[in-house]
């Protein structure tokens, strides 16, 4: 037994960004009312983010989509929460990056701390249904035993970016178990597919190869990567906003066992791939023979990443439909036409 979704209100906060918009995007082709939030900061280019906007306001025909320009960590997001009263929260706003959290950290601390803590206090002073909140697989820093597990250590991060990360979970588990809001984080691995995001690596890859320019190639090509296409991610989201962590629970265990009502989950496709083989996946499709220049790890990253899935396959049913050759072809087409190769 599930939420219906088309009964429910739901705001999904970082609305422009790469998952948020085509998150928002299927809610709005499946009939579902939604606010979205988003600052529209100039991390990376904000026609991007314009642009994923316009693209959900193009197919909404029944005015469901509501979207409101504002920053999680300014005090407007409680007069939002008030106005609005939404059923279910989906929390994927945060500065996001870990290379850009070593030059600057100050502004990790402003969204994904003080912002986040904002998002956990609109949700006791309003209560919800569900909370589903983006962690990463950053969290498990240089963590060797792989595949990467949920129960694993993960209180050595390596980044400021994971850091804050890893206090978003410790946040929300205090919440959830102090005023028994029902959350759920999910920690993204490598996500690709049309309109992501410039500053990862799929879409670093592509612009070189387009501009002709060097493509650096980190841990001299000695790097793998658990990339997860984000159709898969959104149908991720979509099943957990229907299953709550404290969803059909019974009551008397829950008082017995302490039951706090919140869940980690991994939310990759379970099969890494070597950097140099999705270059080269990418040298096919685009026709074009790239410039590698070979250079040391940096520092905050992790040489491998591959995640075990299997919990989220025991709650929702999870399975990863698209395999790296089709989610590179489907990125690689959008690629093509939106820069006009």
């Amino acid at each position: 037994m599930g939420f219906d979704l088309k009964r429910e209100k739901i705001l999904v906060t970082g609305a422009a960004g790469f998952i948020g918009s085509a998150l928002i995007y299927r809610l709005i082709r499946q009939g579902i009312n939604v606010i979205g939030i988003d600052n529209l900061n100039n991390y990376y280019d904000n026609n991007l983010k314009k642009l994923r906007i316009k693209r959900i306001e193009n197919i909404d025909k029944y005015n469901l989509f509501k979207f409101l320009e504002c920053s999680i960590d300014n005090q407007l997001i409680f007069k939002i929460f008030e106005k609005n009263n939404p059923h279910i929260v989906i929390n994927l706003a945060a500065q996001a990056g870990v290379r850009y959290s070593i030059t600057n950290p100050s502004s990790y601390i402003k969204s994904n701390i003080i912002g986040f803590s904002n998002i956990l206090e609109a949700c006791r002073k309003y209560p919800v249904k569900n909370l589903i909140y983006a962690s990463s697989s950053s969290v498990y820093g240089s963590n060797t035993n792989l595949p990467f597990n949920e129960d694993a250590d993960t209180d050595s991060p390596i980044s400021l970016y994971a850091a804050t990360k890893k206090s978003n979970e410790i946040m929300a588990h205090s919440y959830s178990h102090l005023y028994n809001i029902p959350s759920i984080g999910l920690r993204f691995f490598t996500v690709y597919g049309p309109w992501g995001r410039p500053d990862m690596a799929p879409m670093i890859f592509a612009d070189s190869l387009r501009k002709n320019l060097p493509i650096k190639i980190f841990n001299n090509g000695d790097m793998k990567r658990d990339f997860t296409f984000i159709e898969d991610v959104v149908d991720a989201i979509i099943e957990c906003c229907q299953k709550p962590a404290n969803l059909n629970q019974d009551l008397k265990k829950i008082k017995k066992l302490n039951y706090v009502p919140h869940k980690i989950f991994n939310v990759g496709n379970g099969n890494p791939v070597q950097l140099l083989d999705f270059i080269s996946f990418l040298e096919n499709k685009f026709k074009i023979k790239a410039i590698k220049e070979y250079m040391p790890i940096q520092p905050g990253d992790v040489k491998d990443t591959f995640a075990d899935i299997s919990k989220l396959n025991e709650w929702i049913g999870f399975t990863p439909k698209t395999d790296i050759l089709e989610g590179v072809e489907k990125f690689s087409n959008w690629y093509i036409n939106y820069y006009k190769m």
